[in-house]
């Protein structure tokens, strides 16, 4: 007999025995059937856990290294892949939506995907984030150093403190402000691109449901053709994109691990070089792990004598590096340092400024407020010589012009007395960190992406501005020649009393004849009959915060070399 049909037959037999079997031959097929049911039930349920798991998710497909490599060192190592992804819900819920994944698995037998991997279709925030992350409590500021290390030999360090002001909570409880307003309000803007780098239009709603509009000036968008299904609500995921999948990029993390003790910040040149082995031009994986490998080379013959007595201090740096490196770039893969844009912050990428960059304007021209302490403080850089950092906190009420929305982009056209009686008010605009208005913080960053170059946004800008205070007329120059008291007091009130009137920006106050006279920290501004000799007259022919009128300065020219009088 054919073998299938006498195993088909034993099948039917043992299934269905014939009457007068025994009762144990009845039983076992139910028996048997009940095993298979649990086997089934048991190793189902072992499978559908394992295909939630962390080690499926990031291991199971070749695509997946960069994001898992980022994810196990990410503050949410410890929550699984399913949880954003799918988002915390019903069993059933979370089938039906692993079921609509599935293209990614075709995607993958058929090669249809494209490096780099991208996530779409995210879950919404409420349904991932907020079920651990209550919106609606309330998280006091936070103070924090930020450390940087020079390029020299030394590796100079530098502390930045600033305050965050996260925020959050709402209304009703008498708050929803800081970073977390976004999350208590309502805001919603449309995106040019799949990954929101390019916002050119958002809307905020109103308390009463009312809503205003903000477009970037520098397109064309109609708001009225945007069809409301292209607008996107402000989350948490808008900000905070990458918080499981960071690439830090190369400086951020060298000065982290130079701060943490994990690279010696006593290796001489270590930061310059480490940055640099990263920042390489690489074609594969092993020839960047060879390149950075190969600042050991570097220290065995530009520093021997170190080399020999801290070869363990610098194997382990390398160490590091080579971590480092292999968290965020992956050839195979096409994901790098800039492969997957990060929106917390505002250096690197768009980030804030997406929205807050000075040229999302209203119809009242009034931009998206963009003031350095909107969402932190202003940032108070030490240097190593600084024992002690000495951090502004204001407290009073802010004058009118604070108050403008357009005043980041105005403060930088206007000054005058007033700012000194708040500030410290030393080389305006500078970056030497000797004042309140010389940060090297604010004016030693290149912000590629705030907007306040775009094209007639000074114009709106300059609209905006108080109306500057008169500018005294000085009296007719006598026929002993210009005196102080008549003709250059009125001039240097005007015009450099802002700093160095009752501030004594660098010590020096120009609006007495005496102050004047006794010049300021670096010594004398005016001697008496020798305009070359006198600082005044140096400082104002060159570049400076605030210049004097060329009218004005050939007076001052002329005061000086008649004596410099009084009266």
């Amino acid at each position: 007999m054919n073998p299938f049909k006498r195993f088909f037959r034993w099948l039917r037999h043992f299934f269905f025995p014939p009457p007068g079997s025994p009762r144990w031959v009845r039983v076992a097929p139910y028996a048997v059937m009940g095993v298979i049911t649990l086997l089934v039930i048991v190793g189902g349920a072992y499978g559908w856990d394992y295909t939630n798991s962390t080690t499926f998710c990031g291991t199971g497909c070749h695509t997946m290294p960069p994001q898992y490599a980022s994810y196990l060192v990410s503050p949410h190592a410890r929550v699984n892949c399913v949880e954003c992804h799918l988002g915390r819900e019903f069993v059933g819920n979370q089938f039906f939506r692993k079921l609509g994944d599935a293209k990614h698995g075709i995607a993958m037998l058929f090669t249809t995907y494209s490096y780099p991997i991208k996530a779409e279709e995210l879950r919404p925030a409420r349904e991932t984030c907020e079920r651990c992350h209550n919106p609606d409590k309330f998280s006091l500021d936070m103070f924090k150093e930020i450390k940087h290390y020079g390029d020299d030999t030394n590796n100079t360090p530098t502390s930045i403190y600033l305050t965050l002001k996260t925020g959050g909570g709402n209304a009703t409880q008498g708050l929803g402000r800081g970073s977390h307003w976004h999350i208590a309000s309502r805001v919603l803007y449309y995106s040019y691109d799949d990954e929101d780098q390019s916002i050119p239009y958002i809307r905020v709603y109103n308390d009463d449901g009312t809503y205003t509009e903000y477009t970037d000036i520098t397109t064309n968008i109609d708001p009225k053709q945007i069809p409301e299904n292209k607008l996107k609500e402000v989350d948490c995921i808008t900000c905070h994109n990458r918080v499981s999948h960071l690439a830090q990029q190369p400086n951020e993390a060298v000065d982290e691990a130079m701060s943490r003790g994990v690279i010696d910040p006593g290796i001489p040149d270590i930061h310059r070089k480490s940055v640099e082995v990263l920042m390489a031009n690489y074609t594969q994986q092993q020839e960047a792990l060879n390149g950075i490998a190969g600042l050991e080379d570097y220290y065995k013959t530009a520093y021997p004598d170190y080399y020999a007595a801290n070869t363990t201090k610098i194997q382990r740096a390398i160490a590091t590096l080579k971590e480092i490196f292999g968290r965020a770039v992956f050839y195979d893969q096409k994901s790098n340092w800039y492969s997957h844009p990060n929106n917390l912050g505002h250096q690197d990428f768009p980030g804030c400024f997406r929205c807050h960059d000075g040229k999302h304007l209203n119809a009242k021209q009034e931009a998206v407020r963009l003031e350095c302490n909107l969402c932190h403080s202003i940032p108070v850089v030490a240097h190593v010589t600084d024992f002690v950092a000495r951090i502004e906190i204001s407290r009073g009420p802010e004058p009118d012009t604070h108050r403008n929305p357009n005043w980041i982009a105005q403060h930088r056209t206007y000054l005058d007395q007033t700012c000194a009686l708040c500030h410290t008010t030393d080389n305006p605009g500078g970056k030497d960190d000797s004042s309140f208005c010389s940060n090297s913080a604010c004016h030693g960053s290149v912000w590629t992406y705030a907007g306040f170059d775009a094209p007639g946004l000074a114009r709106i800008v300059q609209a905006q501005l108080p109306p500057p205070p008169p500018t005294p007329t000085p009296a007719p120059v006598a026929a002993g020649g210009p005196t102080y008291e008549a003709n250059i007091q009125p001039l240097l009130e005007a015009g450099c009393g802002g700093c160095h009137g009752d501030g004594r920006a660098a010590g020096l106050k120009v609006t007495t004849y005496a102050d004047l006279m006794a010049g300021g920290a670096n010594g004398p501004v005016v001697v008496a009959g020798n305009i070359e000799g006198s600082k005044l007259v140096q400082v104002q022919s060159g570049e400076h915060f605030t210049v004097l009128s060329a009218e004005a300065l050939d007076l001052v020219k002329k005061w000086i070399a008649g004596g410099a009088l009084e009266k």
